[in-house]
């Protein structure tokens, strides 16, 4: 095939976190825009020559679209094999698996995550490295610079490759593998997983939901849990990739995921329920008539991860993100074992996993892994709670309350504001950071401030140094109160507001979450004004 180089223009919008470039369909299908960017990262790497390259996303809008355009580029640039998944799907946490399985150079995941996907949605794309984490900010640094000069693209004429069918063909000198995209995942689950305990658990009539929203953990739903575990289709839902997510938001929340929720605070509740986002990483884990927050799944793991094959052997250390509830803390403290706080950012978990420091980590954000990937995995945590729940023999609500009787109860909530004016969110931040010096010792009821700080994180693998992490405004009884501004939307910026209180009192283990924390949500109004800044009366989505 002929090696084709195409004159092109910079573009100044390029700039890509570690959750990758995310922008509007229609900014990505600007002629030269994606191909500029993917260029500009293959200009920055080293070394590939010859080597592997895993590329796949969940289906959304676009998708097999820029498959194609970046096989091209893949094969121009001199890659020796493209690993693709079938239907141009893969997991985020099937990709870093694949990555670190096969010692491939990098992978290129095509995923706005839980953002709204369709012709009038979002796009995204991001490189994750060898050790099938994504890419460190000085690499996503220098592929922005590359991009702001950038003159020129290279890729070979050939006609669209046949994603439908696992297949190997090859183009110049680069061998293109069609593969399964569910296979080497779900063989790695089986390896972490007691799969003979949990058909047990279903067969004795344990009823169980999951719900993949029209993303792209429909397939591996319906192979891991459906032929191996021998749940009922009836009981799969929305398990056909969408390239709109069926008109849906792919974020699994009490929000968006609303009919599994409601389904499980009816009458006729199964006794688990549990959905994935868009990519696959992220997981929401319900009980009947019950709800686990994310922060307290994670900290339930860790209690309860020696009962599980794959963890039996003990933690090595577990991580959280800055605003994620400290109840993992607890267990860690009672386990003997290092407990991490760490900004909001996958890539500072991958620097400790990487060095053996930890085991498992979590953000609030419905996001937890181990050390078996280098990214969040949905799925993998659904099977972890069905394997505790089925070497318990305890309901979720059971699990839970026993677990706050003996480590005590984190209430814990997050309210997004989404959509707001940047400027306004901006503006919010400053003026509330401008009071820290005045609140320290300052008494709101029973509620002391003891420390108010904007959070940093040197990084105990790198010695990097974070800065400017969330605001944080720390009281006398570990109660807590964070704001950050979230980069994961395309459409103006994203209020979080972090509210904890902790109890060990057994008469409140029971006490409604929002209820409990209506103190300190009226705390976080009166010193953010918060709705006079985001024009908002209440928040988007509660969690």
């Amino acid at each position: 095939m002929d090696l084709k180089t195409i004159k092109t223009s910079p573009f100044n919008d390029q700039r890509a976190g570690t959750s990758g470039l995310r922008k509007r369909v229609s900014q990505f299908k600007q002629a030269h825009y994606l191909e500029n960017f993917v260029q500009s990262l293959f200009d920055v790497l080293e070394d590939f020559q010859g080597k592997t390259l895993i590329l796949g996303g969940d289906g959304r809008y676009y998708n097999d679209t820029a498959i194609q355009t970046i096989t091209r580029m893949a094969v121009a640039a001199g890659f020796g094999r493209v690993l693709i998944g079938r239907g141009g799907l893969l997991s985020t946490p099937a990709c870093s698996h694949l990555i670190r399985k096969t010692g491939s150079f990098g992978g290129l995941i095509l995923s706005a995550s839980h953002n709204p996907g369709g012709p009038d949605g979002d796009f995204g794309i991001k490189f994750n490295t060898a050790s099938g984490g994504p890419a460190q900010e000085n690499l996503t640094e220098q592929v922005f610079a590359r991009s702001l000069e950038i003159d020129q693209y290279k890729l070979v004429e050939s006609s669209d490759i046949e994603l439908s069918a696992t297949t190997t063909i090859n183009i110049n000198n680069t061998k293109i593998d069609i593969i399964d995209p569910v296979e080497d995942y779900a063989l790695l689950m089986q390896s972490l997983f007691d799969f003979e305990k949990i058909r047990v658990l279903l067969n004795s009539g344990f009823s169980v939901c999951f719900d993949a929203m029209h993303a792209i953990t429909g397939p591996y739903a319906k192979k891991i849990l459906g032929e191996c575990l021998n749940i009922s289709t009836e009981q799969l839902f929305n398990v056909t990739p969408l390239n709109d997510f069926g008109g849906g938001h792919p974020d699994p929340n009490l929000t968006y995921a609303h009919e599994l929720a409601e389904l499980m605070f009816s009458d006729n509740a199964p006794d688990f329920g549990a959905a994935s986002d868009g990519d696959g990483d992220r997981n929401m884990i319900l009980g009947k008539h019950c709800f686990v927050n994310p922060s307290d799944s994670l900290a339930v793991l860790a209690a309860n991860a020696h009962l599980v094959p794959g963890y039996r052997n003990g933690l090595k250390g577990v991580a959280r993100s800055m605003p994620t509830s400290t109840a993992v803390d607890r267990v860690a403290e009672q386990l003997g074992i290092q407990c991490y706080e760490t900004p909001t950012g996958w890539k500072f978990f991958g620097n400790l996993l990487d060095a053996g420091r930890i085991t498992l980590c979590g953000e609030e954000s419905f996001g937890t892994g181990s050390d078996h990937v280098r990214e969040k995995d949905g799925l993998w945590a659904v099977l972890f709670w069905l394997n505790i729940i089925a070497e318990r023999k305890l309901s979720v609500a059971e699990i839970l309350q026993q677990h706050w009787q003996k480590f005590g109860r984190n209430f814990y909530t997050r309210h997004d504001y989404e959509g707001v004016d940047s400027a306004a969110a901006q503006m919010l931040m400053k003026q509330l950071e401008q009071q820290f010096t005045g609140l320290n010792n300052k008494q709101f009821g029973h509620y002391t401030i003891k420390q108010c700080d904007n959070f940093s994180y040197r990084d105990p693998i790198d010695d990097s140094v974070s800065e400017h992490q969330g605001l944080r405004i720390l009281f006398e009884n570990g109660a807590r109160i964070i704001f950050r501004l979230s980069g994961t939307g395309t459409r103006g910026a994203t209020l979080r507001v972090y509210v904890e209180d902790i109890t060990t009192d057994p008469a409140r283990l029971e006490q409604d979450t929002q209820q409990a924390l209506l103190p300190l949500l009226q705390i976080a109004e009166q010193l953010a004004s918060i709705k006079l800044h985001t024009g908002q009366d209440k928040p988007t989505v509660i969690t």
